[in-house]
């Protein structure tokens, strides 16, 4: 018997009488009480930064904030590329803003972070795909806090093994680049990009800097099958991925992919199973987990 095959989901009727799919009850978060967020809001808007947290309307976003963390979003909110899951925007992109890896340092100190990740929109209109301007971050940060550690969550950059070298080269502690979905799923979740082009990368940051940590994550709820979700398992571990993050896709607005399929929490409990059967020391499985939530934790 296939332990992942029940489909936990509540229905509730429209007014027009149709039933339509509603999320079940352990997707329902209530509001954190308490707090900054509304500092930590202020402090990102009057330096003009992006968070993947608003631009992605992570469902972690209102908690995140109210405990002064946050996932910085560089070069800028438009996304050169259109993944069908992805609430970023898909628009010609804005110039590179020279100053944003200081700006991003300064809010940084002021939220008094000592964790930090960064992320950016995908770039395939920039020579390096924006690598240069990460690598600025990563020092701008380190310069600022030498104790600061700093996370990247990285796009692909179309395979450019030279542009993950800057990144890596400027010392950051975890290099995260996610798979996302399974192979069998990406021309229609993630047209623009290659399954495999993403394993390679995470085995190059492997082979080429040992002992940097390497990361990646994956979207559950799309279609995919328990024996699919086993394989992108083993391919990212057999391609050195160390940390893996798991968690429920949930459709953004209606023209996103719909979710064909809410995990329960047991079942997320079986998937960390099999991550760690595998060989994964570091899993954090769960309905509302995201490749940056609670990133300290895992790293630590």
């Amino acid at each position: 018997m296939n332990p992942l095959c029940n489909c936990h989901t509540e229905t509730r009727s429209s007014g027009s009488g149709a039933i339509r799919q509603g999320k079940p009850r352990w997707l329902k978060k209530s509001m954190p009480k308490g707090g900054d967020y509304q500092r930590v809001t202020r402090l990102l808007s009057e330096a003009g930064l992006h968070t993947v947290c608003q631009e992605a309307a992570c469902p972690n976003m209102f908690e995140c904030f109210s405990k002064n963390t946050a996932t910085f979003m560089i070069l800028g909110s438009d996304c050169t590329r259109n993944c069908r899951f992805c609430n970023v925007t898909s628009n010609p992109p804005t110039p590179v803003d020279p100053d944003e890896p200081q700006r991003v340092a300064d809010t940084v100190l002021k939220l008094k972070l000592t964790y930090v990740v960064v992320t950016s929109v995908t770039r395939d209109d920039l020579p390096d795909g924006g690598a240069s301007l990460f690598a600025r971050v990563i020092q701008a940060i380190k310069k600022a806090g030498p104790g600061i550690r700093v996370e990247v969550l990285i796009p692909d950059f179309q395979g450019d093994v030279k542009a993950l070298e800057t990144v890596a080269g400027a010392e950051p502690d975890v290099i995260n680049h996610n798979i996302e979905t399974v192979k069998g799923l990406y021309s229609r979740v993630r047209p623009q990009a290659l399954y495999q082009r993403s394993l390679n990368l995470i085995r190059h940051v492997t082979e080429r800097f040992p002992g940097l940590p390497s990361k990646s994550g994956i979207m559950v709820g799309l279609g995919e099958t328990p024996e699919e979700l086993g394989t992108t398992f083993q391919d990212l571990y057999d391609h050195g991925c160390n940390i893996l993050t798991v968690g429920q896709y949930l459709q953004p607005t209606r023209n996103h992919l719909s979710v064909e399929k809410f995990y329960s929490p047991e079942e997320f409990e079986q998937l960390d199973r099999m991550a760690r059967d595998i060989g994964f020391k570091q899993v954090a499985a769960g309905p509302f987990v995201r490749s940056s939530y609670k990133a300290r934790e895992l790293f630590e």
